[in-house]
């Protein structure tokens, strides 16, 4: 048996299905094999989404029985599969819900989910999708403003400008994307962090240091963004919940906003 990550599931609003069917093509690869593939997969909306396919849209020669279960909260009882392909195998990479929680979704005894990291690729329709599933209900949307955005670290000015992008996303707090120009570029420098989004892309970091303290990525950017989001390329966005102040048209936000 093995430790399994944590898996979290949030419940969505009342009026947000937490499971929904999919129309797209979904497909897994494992060790140089399709291990599922169905156009009737079904995603359970949380932290992160997961997909859950259909028993007979999964290649069952690839699943190997485990002694492993677990109690999924607000789902049930899980047992898990080890996933083997062409010699390869990963321990508790699958499983179903056998005994569903009453509150679970109807049918989800039915489905069978996988490890996103655990498996090589996944696939929607013929393009590649890399993280976690997007959740249909969640939304971005990118504006050009005017506003004057000044951006405060450790007592000093570190960013101003009236030429932001504004990314508001689903359930997150608004990001300010700022032009490179307009950042005091003496006080940061590139770290060796790099993150990735389903949304939005791969994310490059920055560290920001001032009167000898170390702010440590405190500052990002998407140098080749998801094409819906063109607006944001190489700009810089922070963490507005770490810095001393954010100030838009004169008046500092809230902490945490």
């Amino acid at each position: 048996m093995t430790d399994q990550p944590e898996r979290i599931f949030t419940t969505p609003g009342a009026e947000e299905p937490r499971w929904i069917a999919i129309p797209k093509q979904v497909r897994v690869d494992f060790g140089k094999q399709t291990v599922a593939n169905s156009r009737r997969v079904r995603l359970l909306r949380g932290r992160p989404p997961v997909y859950y396919f259909p028993e007979e849209d999964v290649e069952r020669e690839a699943l190997v029985p485990s002694e492993h279960t677990s109690q999924e909260e607000g789902l049930g009882r899980a047992v898990f599969w080890h996933v083997r392909a062409n010699s390869r195998q990963i321990e508790d990479a699958a499983w179903r819900i056998e005994d569903p929680h009453k509150k679970a979704p109807e049918g989800i005894e039915k489905f069978i989910a996988f490890d996103w990291e655990a498996m090589d690729a996944w696939w929607e329709e013929e393009e590649q999708i890399r993280v976690h599933p997007r959740d249909p209900f969640s939304r971005i949307d990118c504006l050009h403003s005017t506003r004057e955005v000044r951006v405060e670290i450790n007592g000093v000015t570190a960013a101003e400008t009236n030429r932001a992008v504004l990314l508001f996303e689903t359930g997150l707090p608004v990001r300010y994307y700022f032009p490179k120009r307009d950042l005091n570029l003496a006080y940061f420098e590139p770290s060796d962090l790099v993150t990735r989004c389903p949304y939005k892309g791969e994310a490059h970091y920055y560290s920001a240091v001032i009167h000898g303290e170390e702010h440590p990525n405190i500052a990002w950017t998407y140098p080749y963004p998801n094409p819906k989001l063109a607006k944001i390329k190489d700009r810089v966005a922070f963490y507005t919940e770490k810095l001393d102040g954010v100030y838009v048209d004169g008046e500092q936000l809230p902490a945490g906003s």
